[in-house]
């Protein structure tokens, strides 16, 4: 080869040297999808360097629903290199978006009155999720946030093949006896030593409901700390929405080993 072709392939080689490897880039995308005659649309987001099938996250929002937070907490999980979905309960899809209390009040009513429903809508977002080939549909880890929590305990006990269940402030309620007999994988749950809805006589039933059945679990509780502390109100919540985060990347961590 002369050394007037040599040359572009030099300058080539060099520049890319010189910029080094690509960088790994967020990608986002809205996945519709449904339920029965109802429209859903999940937030799916992912680093784009990351090759084959990866482990995902199957978050479920809480009481507000599909909003910025939502997106923002999903974007958390995608970038310890797993698939995050915002799984769409409510129906964001067809326009169901909660504008205040009162109405998110009366969207968690319909699904804590009808756990079958809630359940099933659950199902359907976890379907649409295994079944992007990016996902290795053995590696899927749900975590959700209040209202999350408590879906998250209803979808367990159909014995849903989930490598952990994560709740953060979980919205527990009234959840029927002997619900964690088929539960699957480790749960980790994280709560605030202060949540008045929610007590920690509350949790404790959750917790024994997993010892007699004997499903490994963490919990941790946090001093000073009220419920929905993703949003933190004070130092305390501050402290534990990072010790939160830390908790759950290091048990995702030891579990799906990336």
């Amino acid at each position: 080869m002369t050394m007037p072709r040599m040359l572009p392939a030099f300058l080539a080689a060099a520049f890319a040297l010189a910029i080094g490897p690509a960088r790994a880039e967020m990608k986002s995308q809205w996945l519709k999808y449904s339920h029965g005659e109802t429209k859903l649309k999940a937030y799916m987001v992912y680093e784009d360097q990351v090759a084959g099938r990866r482990p995902a996250v199957l978050m479920i929002h809480a009481r507000e629903g599909i909003t910025p937070k939502t997106l923002r907490l999903a974007e958390t999980w995608a970038k310890l290199g797993y698939v995050s979905f915002a799984a769409d309960i409510f129906g964001y899809g067809q326009g169901v978006l909660p504008k205040d209390v009162a109405e998110m009040q009366a969207q968690t009513a319909i699904y804590t009155k009808d756990r079958a429903l809630m359940r099933a809508r659950t199902q359907a977002g976890f379907d649409a999720l295994v079944k992007n080939p990016m996902v290795d549909a053995s590696k899927v880890a749900l975590i959700g946030y209040c209202f999350g929590g408590a879906v998250g305990v209803e979808f367990g006990a159909t014995g849903a093949p989930l490598v952990a269940n994560v709740a953060i402030h979980g919205s527990f309620r009234d959840h029927e006896a002997g619900w964690a007999k088929n539960a699957k994988g480790m749960y980790l749950i994280l709560h605030g030593a202060e949540d008045e809805g929610y007590p920690l006589t509350t949790v404790d039933r959750v917790i024994q409901e997993l010892r007699a059945s004997k499903v490994p679990f963490q919990l941790e509780v946090y001093s000073g700390t009220g419920h929905g502390f993703s949003t933190p109100k004070n130092k305390a919540e501050e402290r534990a929405n990072a010790q939160s985060i830390a908790s759950t990347t290091r048990t995702l961590k030891e579990l799906f080993g990336i």
